[in-house]
């Protein structure tokens, strides 16, 4: 009996060990094929260069004697993306990152300028299961000792690399680490990526950091992970992976979605506006889908660097004015000008300041760092409400420019995020609400000054809660930096003008005209004949005003003709036969003195319309396609370098020139002198008039255009046809075709047809070469009230300088006296 008792337990031994052996050889037969897709891929990549020079990595370079040893960052692209969203990754972060990169793509892959990776046996197939995990393994074979961290990318994610670092290096690396935005799936996919009720995965598009500690523990096990595959999702499989080998989930953190951001809009994603929170507080940003946005978007990035630097500048120079009092170091002393060297500094030059001077960067904040002289230098406020209110503009009620709008927001953004800084400490936090009123002023050598009233909410959510509307005032400061000169040994702009005009217009004339009275005698090659430019085709209309009509004939003559600067002129003359005579007589003249130019004229009868003469001209035949058609007035004073600015600034389909003219102030009211050509362009004597857009250059393709199509032929009489037009190109310029350009994920012939959609923008500039002569205006009661108002305010601004008027007011007693009754008694009705 016990004999076979113990047979029995033998044989059950014998059984189990048996079960056991089975089952080892079984799962080394079963993970037999991965392990050798594991060897195949291991092998040295077909660009025949080894892993570490792939990277520009030293074989002495270790993470105990190197800083650029933090961090291996791969990359997975595609063949099609290896020159479009992998280079722009490369070009703007790539370089950057505080430790090595590369970029994984499928066999075959290679780049001469980019640290390319082509794994063996892997293909582009989305999604890339496989090409995730062999890239994690390329990692641990070649790399695992020589990095702490290890991180994978998507070819569409932006990095910043200083944040980056400084994260990580805030990070004990030598534990196991998976950091990343944890997920479970959307709704859709809840409970059917096989996750237990505790696990989770690193959502792979802003980027997934291991910890050396966890790609060493994990690695070894990736043939296994390859073969037990649950879903279609890399970033959930490698989740897994993660938690199953290293025995660690995906960070459970709730500010990771906003340090590593997604962005749920896919490919409109950061294509708007860039200043956001979002943008300024996240790591990784994803996903940018088109490489001129990444460009772009790394731009911006750079630019609010360049701030923290001049912010950092500013306040060591504040340090250096802080400690030169307490050393009793003189404000004149050299020592305090470290950028000008001492001989650049004249002996008798005792009290000047320089640029980079401490004395003027280094003043701590204060809203009296501007001591004036006088009465004069005395800086003006300007008023802040829904409007600004300023003394020192033509026009004193003005709209708040997108400018001012962006630098309030700025200000007042940053300054609640500093009063919030410890909110979660103190249990309460402050909402900005709303701008009641403020005031500024610019000091050209301090910065701007600010004093603004906001209303704010103090909301109190720890201990006894609360909401409470309260204002407060705030003062700030914007300080100026250094100034930065860089000095030219000329003036670049006039030299290339002069040089533009005198080897275009003289030399390119003479030459053309030779070489075309030539070829009427001889045959001769089509190349050696120089084009001209692109004529500029003056459109002026025209009723009575016949001396001012000379003068403008005038200048024509000596600029355009005589200077055979490519031109013709088209006039439109309103009137009466009878009435017409002598502009006729003036026309045909100049004909007869320039009888190979184009002269011509349109003659209509009626009532004066701008708008009308200026449709007929662009449809006439005396225009073609290829010209430039400028509007213009018949009080407009001009010259060669305007019509460089013409054709400088007149893009055929692409842009119009809506210059901004200096109009003169009446010379009467300033000196008693009569309307002159030759008035200096300053404050005194005119403005630069910005709401005018009845002088335009234009081409006569665009003009054409079915959205703009001409002028708008309803209006009669004087002025707002230049206004409709204005409206017509801008919803021309709006137009939106999702225009991709550099880019490989669209196709070849995308771009050739894009560019010829016609997308007119409006380029704008003063051109102090365009005048407007002053001229008595008369506005007709019987106008449109939109067009009599703005009869009225044009009147009103040629008047003379806010200066000039404000003296005159003043100069006159019964003004002052008038004022003084005008508030008594508005005082004593209140």
């Amino acid at each position: 009996m016990l004999q076979h008792t113990m047979t029995k337990r033998k044989t059950l031994i014998i059984a189990c060990f048996g079960i056991a052996l089975g089952l080892c050889i079984g799962t080394v037969l079963k993970n037999y094929r991965a392990l050798e897709i594991v060897k195949r891929c291991s092998m040295r990549p077909t660009n025949l260069k080894s892993p570490n020079e792939i990277i520009g990595l030293n074989d002495e370079d270790t993470i105990q004697n190197s800083q650029r040893n933090l961090v291996f960052v791969g990359v997975m692209t595609a063949k099609n993306f290896i020159e479009g969203r992998a280079r722009a990754v490369y070009d703007t972060w790539g370089k950057e990152v505080p430790g090595r990169i590369a970029f994984f793509s499928s066999e075959g892959s290679y780049s001469d300028e980019l640290p390319v990776v082509g794994l063996k046996n892997v293909d582009d197939r989305y999604p890339p299961q496989k090409k995730s995990f062999m890239m994690l393994y390329y990692m641990f074979e070649h790399y695992i000792d020589r990095f702490e961290w290890f991180i994978r990318a998507d070819d569409d994610v932006y990095m910043e690399p200083d944040k980056l670092e400084r994260f990580l290096r805030s990070i004990d690396s030598s534990k196991p680490q998976f950091i990343g935005q944890a997920g479970k799936g959307n709704s859709e996919e809840f409970g059917l990526l096989s996750l237990e009720f505790d696990e989770n995965f690193c959502m792979g598009g802003p980027g997934v950091i291991l910890s050396s500690e966890t790609l060493r523990r994990v690695a070894p096990h990736i043939p296994t992970c390859l073969k037990n595959l649950y879903s279609t999702h890399e970033d959930v499989e490698v989740g897994r992976c993660v938690q199953k080998f290293a025995g660690i989930p995906c960070t459970w953190n709730y500010e990771m979605q906003y340090i590593l951001r997604h962005n749920s809009s896919g490919r409109n994603a950061y294509t708007g506006k860039l200043k956001r929170k979002e943008i300024h507080n996240a790591i990784t940003l994803h996903p940018i889908k088109q490489a001129p946005l990444m460009y772009r978007l790394h731009s911006y990035i750079q630019g609010l660097k360049a701030e923290e630097l001049r912010q950092e500048s500013l306040l060591l120079h504040r340090d250096i004015k802080r400690m030169a009092k307490y050393l009793d170091v003189p404000d004149d002393s050299t020592y305090m000008l470290p950028s000008v060297s001492p001989g650049a500094i004249p002996e008798k030059d005792t009290g000047k300041r320089h640029f980079e001077d401490h004395n003027i960067l280094g003043i701590s904040p204060e809203l009296n760092k501007f001591v004036p002289a006088s009465t004069a230098d005395l800086l003006d406020w300007s008023f802040i409400a829904r409007s600004l209110y300023s003394a020192g503009s033509a026009n004193p009620k003005q709209k708040i420019d997108s400018a001012m709008r962006e630098g309030l927001e700025d200000v007042i953004t940053e300054v609640m995020e500093n009063i919030n800084y410890y909110s979660r400490q103190r249990g309460r936090v402050i909402e900005f609400r709303e701008l009641l009123y403020g005031y500024h002023r610019l000091d050209a050598l301090h910065g701007q000054d600010l004093i603004l009233d906001l209303l704010l909410i103090y909301k109190k959510y720890r201990g006894k809660k609360m909401t409470v509307p309260v204002r407060r005032h705030l003062y700030v400061q914007r300080a100026f930096t250094g100034i930065f000169v860089k000095e030219l040994d000329e003036d670049f702009y006039n030299v290339t003008l002069q040089q533009s005009l005198s080897a275009a217009g003289l030399f390119g004339s003479l030459l053309h005209n030779g070489m075309a009275r030539l070829s009427s005698h001889f045959t001769m090659a089509s190349n050696l004949l120089t084009p001209p430019p692109d004529t500029i085709v003056f459109v002026l209309p025209i009723a009575g005003r016949l001396a001012t009509f000379q003068r403008f004939l005038s200048i024509y003559e000596r600029v355009c003709l005589v200077a055979a600067q490519h031109c013709d002129l088209l006039v439109v003359i309103f009137g009466q036969p009878d009435e017409l005579i002598d502009h006729l007589q003036q026309l045909n003249e100049l004909r007869s003195r320039h009888i190979y130019q184009q002269i011509n004229y349109i003659q209509r009868s009626g009532q004066f319309s701008r708008g009308v003469a200026l449709d007929i001209a662009a449809r006439s035949s005396y225009i073609r396609q290829q010209d430039i058609i400028l509007f213009i007035d018949v009080d407009m004073v001009f010259n060669v370098e305007t019509l460089q600015r013409v054709r400088m600034h007149t893009q055929r389909g692409r842009q119009v020139y809506l210059p901004i003219v200096f109009s003169q102030y009446d010379p009467k009211r300033r000196n008693g002198a009569s309307a002159s050509e030759q008035v200096p362009i300053d404050d005194e004597n005119g403005y630069f008039r910005q709401f005018g857009f009845g002088i335009c250059a234009i081409y006569k393709s665009d003009i054409l255009d079915d959205d703009i199509n001409g002028f708008d032929k309803d209006i009669t009489g004087w002025g707002l046809e230049d206004v409709k037009f204005l409206e017509k190109i801008v919803r021309v310029g709006t137009r939106q075709h999702g225009f991709l350009s550099n880019t490989a994920e669209v196709p070849l012939d995308y771009n050739e047809a894009a560019e010829q959609w016609r997308r007119l923008s409006v380029f704008r500039a003063p051109d102090p070469t365009l005048v407007h002569i002053y001229h008595d205006i008369s506005c007709d009661v019987q106008l449109d009230p939109p067009q009599y108002n703005m009869c009225l305010g044009t009147k009103a601004n040629s008047l003379g300088s806010t200066r000039l008027m404000e003296e005159l007011f003043f100069n006159n007693r019964q003004n002052i006296d008038f004022i003084t009754e005008f508030n008594r008694q508005k005082h004593q009705s209140r």
